[in-house]
């Protein structure tokens, strides 16, 4: 691709106007949605089959945005209404993603909830966030469930590099540790990638970037997500925990160093921030962590806008 070119534009003109109308409302793959509309992530999926080597899901700390974190697992009946009471509280939500706390694909749950969140709700947009390994063989189950928008952390794709991140991987009932775990994890996840892209779902690359690992190499992971057609990646910085307690984070500059290097290839999430899996709301204003009063007032705010859309819409419809 050549440099300094926006990578919408190499899409099928056709291709591109369906991914827009499909992310319009949508605050993580589009920028422009972030103040405007938010999500939900239901915490249904707590079993994990990876170990990543700076993942931890044992604490839940009051105000911890992290990836992993919730203050409960939820039935898919019990996620069911807590939409319910969130959409009818919070008219600004359009997504309703699962993101774990473990990985959604090796949860059967997930799929139990997206039946019942697209029986009540059939005009939300379903999001789902997963490692890749059973990507290739739920691939289905993700299109039966009516899954649109899907997000695959993938943080290196050479195996010697990757196995410095990733400890271990539970596949298929055996356990496989060091190189040989992550050139299975690494296979499943493009060969994964290859199909939702090929499918038509709308497909984000989370990467963790390490400092001192696989900061030089994120750059190789664009350019292979330019050739599988992904459309955005979300570089994110190492939250320092796990086997990484000891190790130091990146900064705002190195992060954005990275990105810098990779906007030719794939266009850059710049406004992640990195949301509990039990996260609802605006992106960096978390309902779930809030106080009552101050939920009360995003409602009070979010209804007056609800209802102002309604009547700017209701004047300017032609009688």
């Amino acid at each position: 691709m050549e440099s300094g070119k926006d990578p919408e534009e190499c899409l099928p003109e056709e291709y591109r106007d369906s991914i827009k109308r499909l992310i319009a409302q949508h605050p993580c793959y589009n920028k422009d949605a972030q103040h405007k509309f938010g999500r939900i992530h239901l915490a249904v999926a707590p079993k994990c089959n990876i170990k990543c080597k700076y993942c931890d899901r044992k604490f839940d700390c009051v105000n911890e945005s992290r990836p992993g974190v919730t203050s409960e697992v939820l039935t898919p009946q019990q996620a069911l209404e807590k939409t319910q009471k969130v959409l009818e509280e919070y008219p600004f939500i359009k997504v309703v993603g699962i993101a774990g706390p473990g990985d959604p694909l090796a949860n059967e749950e997930t799929f139990e909830t997206f039946k019942l969140i697209k029986q009540h709700f059939p005009d939300v947009t379903l999001c789902l966030s997963t490692n890749g390994l059973a990507l290739p063989a739920r691939i289905q189950d993700v299109l039966d469930s009516g899954v649109s928008t899907l997000t695959v952390t993938l943080n290196a794709i050479d195996p010697e590099i990757g196995a410095k991140i990733v400890d271990h991987v539970n596949y298929n009932g055996k356990t496989y540790r060091g190189v040989k775990g992550v050139s299975i994890l690494l296979e499943n996840q493009l060969e994964g990638i290859r199909k939702a892209v090929e499918a038509g779902l709308v497909v984000k690359i989370n990467t963790v970037l390490v400092p001192g690992i696989n900061e030089d190499h994120i750059i190789e992971i664009a350019q292979k997500l330019n050739d599988m057609g992904v459309y955005i990646m979300n570089v994110m910085p190492l939250i320092c925990q796990a086997d990484f307690a000891d190790w130091t984070a990146p900064t705002s500059q190195e992060r954005k160093a990275v990105q810098d290097s990779c906007e030719p290839y794939v266009q850059q999430m710049r406004h992640c921030r990195q949301c509990r899996s039990d996260a609802y709301g605006l992106l960096g204003k978390d309902l779930s962590q809030m106080s009552e009063q101050r939920r009360n007032m995003v409602k009070v705010d979010a209804l007056k806008k609800a209802e102002s859309a309604k009547k700017k819409t209701s004047d300017d419809t032609p009688e």
